[in-house]
């Protein structure tokens, strides 16, 4: 079997700006896997789920902003740009149709996209997925955290004692470094920019989960912030809201029940 790993970005124009993919290519005619990660994250997110997914292709991607995808990035997007963005690169790719998986606003993407193209998607994988508006607290809590941006280092700890679980932070210290890593890349307009737009503008969209038309399974975590979706069998596993990260194993077999 001829397996090619793109190492390097390819990168797509999409209406959003210049979106970073990366191909591990695999000569079958099984249909690829796309992964689209969460906010503060990269593609590298999906790296241990990829590494023992030898059987198909797999392309994953750099989000708005982050990871590679800085070059012409719009202003003013928003989560239906998202959405718009990933046809954009399935077009590109010349590919009809996929197995998508997300986490968090990578899940939120794939919503959205698949609401409006159900054609381009074979199933889905829903990784600590929000769908509901946020609350009035959370809202409260992000622009009282904001002003803490000056001070990075405490404010990337305090994020991610939100993302990850307890027990997941204590036995797993890396976690906080793999973080780090990623969300120092994005400027503090940029952090602001994100999170008011996948975050605190987010809208609910329970509406597109009851009628979504794709076969899709979720997954969250115990001590996740997100709740279970209505007419999705949900896979509950330890850890907090990273369960790609924390719990790596179960989200590969998740993946695996997709694919079979």
């Amino acid at each position: 079997m001829n397996i090619h790993n793109q190492k390097q970005a390819l990168f797509v124009d999409t209406k959003i700006g210049k979106i970073a993919v990366y191909i591990k290519e695999v000569k079958t005619d099984d249909l690829p896997i796309i992964f689209l990660h969460g906010v503060y994250f990269d593609h590298h997110l999906w790296d241990n789920q990829i590494e023992y997914l030898t059987q198909r292709t797999t392309i994953s991607i750099d989000m708005p902003l982050h990871g590679k995808s800085r070059i012409n990035i719009i202003s003013n997007w928003t989560l239906q740009d998202c959405a718009n963005m990933l046809i954009d690169i399935l077009d590109a790719l010349n590919l009809k149709k996929v197995i998508a998986v997300g986490h968090s606003w990578g899940s939120m993407t794939i919503l959205r996209a698949a609401s409006k193209n159900p054609d381009r998607f074979s199933s889905i994988g829903f990784c600590n997925m929000p769908f509901l508006s946020p609350t009035k607290k959370q809202e409260v809590i992000f622009a009282l955290q904001h002003p803490l941006l000056f001070f990075r280092n405490f404010y990337t700890s305090q994020t991610a004692k939100f993302l990850f679980g307890r027990v997941s932070l204590k036995n797993n210290p890396s976690l906080l470094m793999q973080l780090k890593l990623t969300m120092d890349i994005l400027s503090r307009k940029e952090l602001i920019k994100v999170d008011e737009t996948v975050i605190i503008n987010a809208k609910d969209v329970t509406g597109l989960i009851i009628n979504l038309k794709v076969k899709a399974i979720a997954l969250i975590g115990k001590e996740d912030y997100v709740q279970i979706p209505p007419l999705i069998e949900t896979i509950v596993v330890d850890g907090g809201h990273v369960s790609p990260l924390e719990n790596p194993t179960e989200v590969l077999k998740m993946i695996k029940r997709l694919v079979s």
